[in-house]
């Protein structure tokens, strides 16, 4: 069981690496192809992919270990706070995409195809998984 936690977690990193490279990748681009504030708009919404995945990923793991720590309890009491951080990030990155969009004055469209390289980063790791020689022994 370790070696497979150990290695949903690889795959985890590797979907933070890949999703900040493309995001790195489609700043270069956008900057040469359609100027510094398309390019600007990709980085934004990149890094605001990637928060957002880490922000989930830490939520999901509290949840998992307070599912955990209350395994033989009748009822399973989840505190408020998890609940403020789950809804919070989605605060967050609305208010970060609204500044972003308002007061840097960059086309949303870029933000959108910043926000993509998640979707990309994700869709590789399945191909990477699907494909893959190493699979975990459970």
């Amino acid at each position: 069981m370790v070696e497979a936690n150990s290695y949903y977690a690889a795959a985890e990193r590797r979907i933070e690496y890949i999703t900040l490279g493309i995001g790195t990748a489609a700043t270069i681009a956008a900057v040469v192809r359609w100027g510094i504030r398309f390019g600007a708009g990709v980085a934004a919404g990149s890094i605001l992919a990637w928060l957002n995945y880490r922000w989930l990923k830490q939520g999901v793991g509290a949840l998992a270990g307070l599912v955990k720590a209350q395994e033989g309890a009748e009822r399973v009491r989840v505190p408020r706070s998890v609940y403020f951080k789950f809804m919070g990030r989605y605060v967050l990155l609305i208010a970060a995409a609204y500044v972003i969009l308002t007061r840097f004055n960059v086309p949303a469209a870029s933000l959108l195809v910043g926000f993509g390289t998640l979707v990309v980063a994700v869709l590789g790791e399945i191909v990477w998984q699907l494909f893959g020689t190493h699979k975990p022994s459970l």
